[in-house]
């Protein structure tokens, strides 16, 4: 039998780079990309197979779904949708150029890969989409309004192509895990220091605060989880028959979700403002 294949963004470390060698393990065909090219060969130096796909270039998504249809022949299982960043700050801080440079990446990127590689799960009359949200795709925090607004748009766009993908054999999922061992704080670094102004903000005596929790390697956050986490829910969301829409991973974000559901917002603003 022919492997399932898989195409994977965001493979150079973390939730991505777990979920290739996970999924290589269980016998799928995983097309492990990154946005570099020195990471996409470290990858196949282990064993993968890994090309560059950017989602802030329109011309590396179309170069890497097309390097899929060479190597496959036109078909293609699965996608996860990984790759993300964030740039921290206060909203009133954030140049509307970042937000537009964020979007590209986090929502944009994911919606035109997405597009490009519904005709082939059309043409086989199945297929698994499957896009990476976060807790903040739930509930909101400070400082990181950027990153929020990507993935509460993501988590709408998603539940909607669900419902428009119905009947068609190809299901639409995502998965919301929280804090996941990473290298998100440390990859936001250069876009904080990009964009936000934070010595003439309004906030400066705050962003001192801040900005030790971003420079400072610490410990593993509370509910902290590894990334093989995250792999053990996307197994599940690709081989189950009936996968589930939503995927929870750590326990802040089964806490948060049924928070969300039963609380109004005022008592919700209160616990996420006290951590």
């Amino acid at each position: 039998m022919t492997a399932r294949s898989i195409l994977i963004t965001g493979c150079s470390s973390g939730i991505g780079f777990d979920a290739a060698q996970g999924l290589a393990a269980r016998g799928w065909r995983v097309f492990a990309t990154c946005r570099q090219e020195a990471d996409a060969a470290r990858l196949r130096g282990l064993g993968l197979e890994s090309f560059v796909l950017d989602y802030a270039d329109g011309a590396s998504i179309a170069a890497g779904v097309a390097e899929v249809k060479t190597r496959t022949g036109g078909t293609l299982d699965a996608l996860y949708n990984n790759g993300a960043f964030g740039c921290p700050g206060a909203v009133e801080d954030l140049p509307t150029a970042a937000l537009r440079e964020i979007f590209e990446v986090n929502l944009f990127g994911y919606h035109e890969l997405t597009r490009a590689v519904i005709p082939m799960m059309r043409a086989q009359g199945a297929g698994r989409i499957v896009n990476c949200s976060s807790v903040l795709g739930l509930v909101p925090m400070k400082w990181r309004g950027a990153y929020v607004a990507t993935k509460f748009a993501m988590e709408g766009l998603t539940d909607v192509l669900r419902l428009e993908m119905e009947g068609t054999g190809i299901k639409v999922i995502l998965i919301e895990p929280g804090p996941i061992t990473s290298s998100i704080r440390k990859n936001s670094i250069p876009h904080f220091e990009r964009w936000i102004d934070w010595k003439n903000s309004a906030r400066a005596a705050e962003y001192e605060v801040l900005r030790s929790r971003l420079y400072e390697a610490r410990g593993p956050d509370r509910f902290e989880l590894p990334a093989s986490a995250v792999t053990d829910k996307l197994i599940h969301a690709l081989e189950s028959p009936r996968p589930k829409p939503r995927y929870y991973v750590t326990k802040a974000t089964y806490l948060m979700g049924f928070a969300r559901r039963i609380l109004p917002t005022t008592a919700l603003d209160w616990i996420i403002q006290r951590g």
